[in-house]
């Protein structure tokens, strides 16, 4: 029995298909969404945010923000906000917070890059990270963020040249043409990275410029069990009592700490109610502005898949720490990722099956439609996109059933698929002549890639799961009684499944795999083996099918940008574009909502994390380290440590700061309640909350936990204090304090 490489092949898999229900075994349920009978959904009407308040900074709403909060931000403001604000590589949102390049963001941003710069026998994982002077932070290798620098509406040029297209294929060539040129032009212009962002799905671009800064040294990082305390059952859910924060530090060319202009000062007292709050980052994606016709075919396809996927992933998971307990730690360090994405999925599902959801949906496509149809030019020029994507989405639907179940995604399908796979090329391979074949299959290589076939180690019980979810992925989708479905299933549903699988199947172990090798071609090509015949079943269709699907997705692509321009057309800026992993600024204040019969605080406080830690035994994932179970007598346990606000965040916020209308941080925007799921597809300031890591419980951690007092003071300077530089960590405290 080989389980040590379970790890390896899960992490393995769900890194290729990054890059982030509720009832019992893989069945996704409907019954948690709850509407009073008789409900008269044409009733429901869009509210002003559904589209959210992901606000771009060349066009923030400053009438809007005056309105609503008695404060009118300069440009001197918002030009200060935006250059101390960062992307985190490619996956994070960060800022400068001292003139000496101290960097925030977020634990979950850099726990999984540890790794990359910790010393032979050290765990920073369990231990944290902390450098207690200069030249002990260390640099980690192929880290960098990007500062955005400048930007310029080019939709005037872009739109010329998508105009100047015959059809719609080549207004596609012609804009990506000149967006390229764009591009290029601006970079060699500037010296800074320059990519065209398309906002409003096409009806708006703006050339964004960013600095790029490739030397960043690690300064602070918690434990893991700290900076993801709780793990996935506290993910997305409030009251919270994370420490999810981390400091970085960029570098200049000579190495020595950057000395920056802008950067937000940090708050000692925090978020206070009733002020206005901003979150300044990089929304990931979001999919406010589809029809719904794209979202019901997300309903009933994309999200249904994804989340049953998941959802049995996790379960595989799950069971294989029960039966193996000696590699719980193991599976533990990838559980949390996909777990996150389970979640994401899963909320994002019941979203789209809740009726009152798309009813509001459908409000905002009426309105939207008839703006555009009360005017003769407008409807002259985009009546036609609705019908077009209900056209799209309907072809998309014959689709959908047998990709799902025939596309074997490397997230969770077997091992087996593979090796299946390759007897199939050998066999096809063996049929040509000798100097036809591919080099790797002509004699002189014949034996290694014969012995290459089969992997070296495979770890039999996690793929034994990973057959029962396939199996059960293709009956959700094809049905029990499917001709072709049934050569894989047996017409069976889970370990029954499993069982028919292994009944029929010869490649499954190395000596099967050289037996049928042994018996030629033909008898591989004729196997009823379930993983040789499914393939052989379906992959030509699969490839008829995919083909169709770039031809629909071509139309849809053009139908997008007709859709994006009618959009700006008709509401211009009032309303903000999907989110595209580039820079925002978002609206809020603290303010609490109803959960769970009864109602929120706007914060929490260490008190919390303590009962949490106590009524759960100190089992993980509410353990406590020895120094955060026994902190300094000066400790202050009513210190805020989490809080609340109704700013507009998703994936790719993560790190994001949090700050007030005099740009001081207050937070680290680390996550949203589990009512902020739907934020992908609208936003609902009712419920939907952004949690965040308070400025004064990172200041009480770094003080009186951690003993990182040298960062403290940097961060209540606003810059390197030299006399704390020189001390040693208990004089540190002392003159911080002081």
């Amino acid at each position: 029995m080989k389980t040590k490489n379970l790890l390896k092949y899960y992490l393995s898999s769900f890194i290729l298909a990054l890059f982030i229900l509720g009832c019992s075994s893989n069945q996704v349920s409907q019954s948690s969404i709850y509407y009073p009978k008789h409900f008269d959904l044409d009733t429901v009407k869009a509210k002003k945010f559904d589209t959210g308040k992901m606000w771009t900074f060349e066009n923030a709403p400053l009438d809007y923000f005056e309105d609503k909060y008695s404060f009118r931000p300069s440009q001197e403001w918002l030009d200060d906000v935006r250059l101390s604000a960062l992307k985190f590589a490619n996956w994070c949102s960060a800022s400068f917070v001292s003139e000496d390049g101290l960097i925030m963001t977020n634990h979950h941003c850099v726990d999984f890059v540890t790794e990359r710069f910790q010393n032979e026998g050290e765990n920073i994982k369990n231990n944290g990270f902390y450098a207690q002077s200069l030249v002990e932070e260390r640099k980690v290798p192929d880290l960098f963020v990007d500062q955005l620098a400048l930007i310029v509406d080019v939709s005037d040029e872009v739109l010329k040249a998508y105009n100047q297209g015959k059809d719609p294929k080549e207004s596609t060539e012609l804009k990506k043409k000149k967006i390229k040129e764009l591009e290029e032009n601006y970079t060699k212009e500037t010296g800074l990275i320059c990519k065209i962002t398309s906002l409003y799905s096409g009806g708006k671009f703006s050339l964004y410029g960013y600095k790029r800064y490739n030397d960043i040294r690690a300064v602070y990082v918690n434990e893991s069990d700290m900076g993801l305390w709780g793990g996935d059952p506290d993910n997305f859910t409030y009251p919270r009592y994370g420490a999810d924060f981390a400091f970085m530090r960029a570098y200049d060319e000579n190495g020595e700490p950057l000395k920056v202009d802008h950067y937000f000062k940090f708050s000692e007292y925090g978020a206070q109610p009733g002020e206005p709050l901003f979150v300044v980052g990089n929304p990931g994606n979001t999919q406010r502005l589809k029809t719904v016709a794209q979202l019901e075919f997300y309903r009933d396809f994309t999200f249904r898949n994804s989340a049953f996927r998941l959802k049995g992933m996790v379960d595989n998971m799950y069971e294989l720490m029960q039966e193996y307990p000696d590699k719980a730690e193991e599976i533990k360090n990838v559980l949390f990722m996909i777990t996150n994405s389970e979640k994401v999925n899963i909320g994002m599902y019941k979203t789209l099956i809740d009726p009152i959801f798309m009813a509001r949906k459908k409000a905002f496509e009426k309105d939207f439609k008839s703006k555009v149809m009360a005017n003769p030019k407008l409807a002259e020029k985009y009546g036609h996109v609705w019908q077009g994507f209900e056209r799209t989405r309907a072809e998309l639907r014959m689709t959908a059933p047998e990709r799902s179940a025939y596309k074997f995604n490397p997230m969770s399908a077997p091992v087996y698929f593979k090796v299946a796979n390759s007897l199939i090329e050998y066999a096809e391979q063996m049929k040509l002549s000798e100097e036809s074949r591919s080099s790797k299959y002509q004699k002189k290589n014949l034996d290694s890639t014969i012995v290459s076939i089969f992997p070296e180690k495979i770890d039999v019980p996690a793929e034994m799961k990973k057959i029962r979810l396939q199996a059960d992925i293709i009956t959700l989708n094809m049905g029990l009684e499917d001709l072709t479905a049934k050569k894989f299933t047996g017409g069976k549903r889970g370990n029954a499944a499993v069982d028919f699988v292994k009944s029929k199947s010869s490649i499954m172990s190395e000596e099967g795999v050289l037996s049928l090798i042994r018996k030629g071609p033909d008898a591989i090509l004729s196997s009823d083996d379930p993983f040789i015949s499914i393939i052989l079943s379906t992959r030509d269709r699969v490839k008829e099918l995919d083909a169709k699907v770039n031809e629909i997705q071509a139309t849809e692509s053009a139908l997008e940008d007709q859709l994006g321009q009618a959009l700006y057309e008709v509401y211009g800026v009032s309303i903000p574009p999907d989110a595209t992993f580039t820079l925002r600024i978002s609206d809020g204040m603290m303010k609490s909502y109803e959960y769970n019969g009864t109602v929120a605080p706007l914060f929490s406080t260490f008190y919390g994390m303590l009962d949490r830690y106590y009524s759960n035994n100190g089992e993980y994932p509410w353990n406590l380290p020895e120094r955060w179970s026994n902190p300094s007598e000066d400790f202050d346990p009513s210190t805020p440590l989490n809080f609340i606000s109704t700013n507009d965040i998703v994936g790719g916020n993560s790190g994001s700061a949090v700050i007030n209308k005099n740009a001081e941080i207050v937070g680290a925007a680390f996550d949203g309640n589990m009512e902020s799921l739907e934020g992908s597809f609208l936003f609902d300031q009712t419920s939907n909350r952004t949690v965040s890591v308070a400025s004064q419980g990172i200041l009480e951690i770094l003080q009186n936990v951690t003993n990182a007092g040298r960062i403290a003071a940097e961060l209540k300077n606003g810059k390197i204090v030299e006399t704390v530089q020189a001390l040693n960590p208990e004089e540190v405290e002392k003159e911080v304090k002081q």
